[in-house]
């Protein structure tokens, strides 16, 4: 699209046109333009420079329309050389960051996060679950439960804590338990899950007969308790009725969109991509490749912790967008979130 060369009269009147048509959901028509933007211009000066960016294919006449709106060429070309993005502004940006608990989970906080997207923005927000190749032990606990059972209580990365139910080969008292909580805390705390699992596993190549009672329990425990599973979710969504909003959409849209945030393989494609791209990345209408986003825009920003790219937040809305507003929320979350996840905050 930055290919694309036109005068600078006309990329004024393509930034007026599709701002008049964001703000009002209306083609515009040459003599708007010169009411509202160019009144040292003749209408027919207008509709001429309008004619030449039809031809360029960066607006079109919708059916006998006298206006025209802005084609998804001529949405790229306005967002990529003519729109001014500024960050948010300190009361904004402090008002976003007090809706968040530091004490929440990762889970929840991504779930808050997806909720505060969709406030902002009045659109879908979305975040995918944090893909983290490390779960670095912080705290460990068990307790006893019914028929060999034990109540395996994980702390990872300083906030997530998972509770484990799993059957031990033989059953344990609660001071046995605390024992070998009290000796894996001393020696593992720090260290990767499937590390501490595999440093404990070789001790099954001793003979069990030599192992004192605290070392059984230990393995036993242990070995079943440290297994990395993986989220039931793979994105949290919020705002989903924000899309009944648009009139321009029609029901057998919605109907494509809502099938693919239930069948998710087109959407978790779409975000995947995005992992290997820095910034801001935007899918305008059918940019995205697929024909259930054709009448939206999803716009995207990674997120990071502790410098590693885990997760892609963002939102998704008509293409009739303030993309301004929206890029700006978009970039200051990704980076609030990835503040509050990192392990060393």
């Amino acid at each position: 699209m930055n290919e694309i060369t036109i005068s600078e009269r006309a990329k004024q009147l393509l930034k007026h046109l599709v701002n008049l048509y964001i703000r009002d959901g209306q083609p515009v028509g040459s003599k708007t333009l010169v009411d509202e933007a160019f009144p040292q211009l003749s209408p027919a000066t207008v509709r001429k420079v309008l004619g030449d960016l039809e031809d360029r294919g960066l607006i079109c006449s919708p059916h006998t329309s006298a206006g025209r709106v802005p084609t998804t060429q001529g949405i790229r070309f306005f967002v990529d050389s003519l729109l001014s993005v500024h960050p948010l502004d300190e009361e904004q940006a402090n008002r976003m960051t007090q809706q968040f608990d530091l004490n929440q989970s990762t889970d929840r906080l991504i779930a808050k996060t997806s909720s505060v997207l969709s406030e902002l923005t009045h659109m879908v927000g979305i975040v995918t679950l944090p893909k983290c190749n490390h779960q670095l032990l912080r705290h460990v606990e068990f307790l006893p439960l019914a028929d060999n059972r034990v109540l395996a209580i994980l702390v990872f990365n300083e906030r997530d804590v998972q509770n484990r139910i799993i059957v031990t080969d033989q059953s344990y008292s609660a001071a046995e338990l605390t024992q070998a909580s009290n000796f894996l805390n001393q020696h593992f705390v720090g260290k990767e899950l499937l590390i501490a699992r595999q440093e404990l596993l070789k001790a099954l190549n001793f003979d069990r007969t030599q192992m004192d009672s605290l070392m059984k329990a230990v393995v036993d425990v242990a070995s079943k308790a440290f297994v990395r599973t993986q989220p039931q979710e793979d994105y949290i969504l919020a705002g989903q009725q924000n899309l009944f909003a648009n009139p321009l959409t029609s029901v057998h849209q919605l109907e494509k969109i809502f099938n693919a945030f239930t069948q998710k393989q087109q959407i978790l494609h779409l975000l995947d991509s995005c992992l290997q791209s820095e910034g801001v990345q935007m899918f305008i209408g059918e940019e995205s490749g697929y024909d259930a986003f054709r009448e939206h825009s999803v716009i995207t920003s990674r997120y990071t912790i502790d410098g590693e790219v885990v997760g892609v937040l963002g939102v998704i809305g008509p293409t009739r967008m303030r993309y301004d507003k929206v890029i700006s929320v978009v970039e200051f979350t990704a980076k609030v979130l990835g503040t509050l996840l990192n392990p060393d905050k």
